[in-house]
């Protein structure tokens, strides 16, 4: 799990990413490689 001040960059690395908010955080997480998780805030 990765720390981001933004998630552009690691969103458009893959075309699986999926940009998830839980509970005030923003999350990207790839279903098809599951290690890809980034969180911002």
């Amino acid at each position: 799990m990765r720390v981001r001040n933004s998630l552009k960059s690691a969103k458009t690395r893959d075309k699986n990413c999926r940009v998830v908010r839980r509970k005030g955080r923003v999350y990207i997480i790839n279903k098809k490689n599951p290690r890809m998780k980034v969180r911002q805030g």
